[in-house]
């Protein structure tokens, strides 16, 4: 069963509605009962990086995900902000990330935006995966698949094979990772419609 982790952020009920749609067992996880027969999870963020940090880390769900993730290597997807978070730092705020990837997040730099374009980075954007065969989180996409997005900062990985794609807003930024049974993507998956459905259920096969 998928666990949606619920610590004040996200589109929950877009994740819920879509898995029940699939018929894909989901639940939404405010309370440690109810991790109990959760197989996935998924950690979605919208906002700013320390007042997410600052509500997850005050939830009462943390040393529960971090248990699941680090040592029950539970597969994890985050969303936006819920994989931001999933760094070390960010340049957008002081408090300390999850640190379960090494990455740092920065601000998309905009002296390289066309067209008097600013920030934030909102709408549809192409992702192009590095290695498709390798990810099933790309599994059955057309090419070129477009997302929506809504960000100012972006993922900085430190370790590059962490990177399976990348989209391009002034610099080419990583915009997916992976790495071991921990994922994120920086676009809205649940916004996205059949592209978005797709990597949701794709996730649900992991």
């Amino acid at each position: 069963m998928i666990g949606v982790i619920d610590y004040g952020l996200g589109n929950i009920k877009a994740f819920v509605n879509l898995y029940n749609r699939e018929n894909i067992p989901v639940k939404v996880i405010s309370n440690p009962k109810d991790f109990v027969d959760i197989t996935k999870l998924i950690l979605p963020g919208v906002g700013a990086f320390d007042h997410a940090m600052g509500l997850f880390n005050n939830s009462g769900l943390k040393s529960n995900v971090q248990e699941l993730v680090l040592q029950k290597r539970v597969p994890v997807l985050g969303i936006c902000v819920g994989l931001q978070i999933m760094a070390e730092k960010s340049d957008e705020g002081s408090l300390s990330g999850l640190g379960w990837i090494k990455a740092a997040v920065e601000k998309i730099p905009i002296t390289n935006l066309a067209n008097n374009t600013h920030l934030p980075h909102m709408g549809w954007n192409t992702i192009l995966p590095k290695r498709p065969q390798t990810s099933v989180l790309f599994n059955s996409l057309p090419e070129n698949p477009k997302f929506y997005f809504l960000h100012s900062y972006f993922f900085n990985c430190k370790t590059q094979e962490d990177s399976i794609a990348t989209t391009d807003y002034g610099i080419k930024f990583t915009s997916a990772i992976q790495h071991n049974n921990i994922s994120g993507v920086q676009f809205h998956p649940e916004k996205s419609h059949g592209n978005g459905v797709k990597v949701l259920t794709n996730f649900w096969k992991i």
